[in-house]
C-alpha cells in the first residue's frame, strides 16, 4: 500500500485526430505531436466524409481538422462532427490566414483555429487550451 502522503495519479493521454489531405502535414504534425507524452494520435484521415465517420467511432478528445479538404469541406465536416461526437473538440489547422475564414471556421462551433504557419508554436498551446475549455487562436490572427 502506498504511503498516505503520495498522491497517486492515472494520466490518460488526449486523444488526438488529424484530418488533413497533404501527407507532409499529416507527418509534420504527428511528429510534432510525439515529442509530446500527453497526447497520442490515435488517426489520421484525409478526407471529410470519412473524419465524421471516425470521429462517430473514435470519439477523440480533440480533432485538428483542415478546412480543405476532399469529399466534404473542414467547415462541414466540422458541424456534421458536432452532431456525432459532440464531446470532441475541433481545433481548426489551416493554412488561409484571414480573421474572416477564421471567424467563419469558429462559428461551426469548433473551439480554436491555428494557422499552418504558426503551427510549431501554437499547435500544442492550441490542443492544451481547448481541451482546458478555453478558445484559442492562432498568434498570427490577434
Amino acid at each position: 500500500m502506498p504511503p498516505h502522503n503520495i498522491i497517486w495519479r492515472v494520466m490518460t493521454a488526449l486523444r488526438v485526430m488529424v484530418v488533413d489531405d497533404s501527407e507532409v502535414v499529416c507527418r509534420a504534425v504527428c511528429g510534432l505531436l510525439r515529442s509530446y507524452a500527453e497526447l497520442q494520435v490515435v488517426r489520421i484521415v484525409a478526407d471529410g466524409l470519412e473524419a465524421v465517420e471516425c470521429a462517430q467511432r473514435e470519439r477523440p478528445d480533440v480533432i485538428l481538422l483542415d478546412i480543405s479538404l476532399p469529399s466534404l469541406n473542414g467547415i462541414e465536416a466540422a458541424r456534421r462532427i458536432h452532431r456525432v461526437s459532440p464531446d470532441s473538440k475541433i481545433l481548426f489547422l489551416s493554412q488561409y490566414d484571414s480573421r474572416a475564414g477564421a471567424r467563419e471556421a469558429l462559428n461551426t462551433g469548433a473551439a480554436g483555429y491555428v494557422v499552418k504557419s504558426d503551427a510549431a508554436y501554437d499547435l500544442v498551446a492550441g490542443i492544451r487550451a481547448v481541451c482546458q475549455g478555453r478558445p484559442f487562436m492562432s498568434s498570427s490572427l490577434h
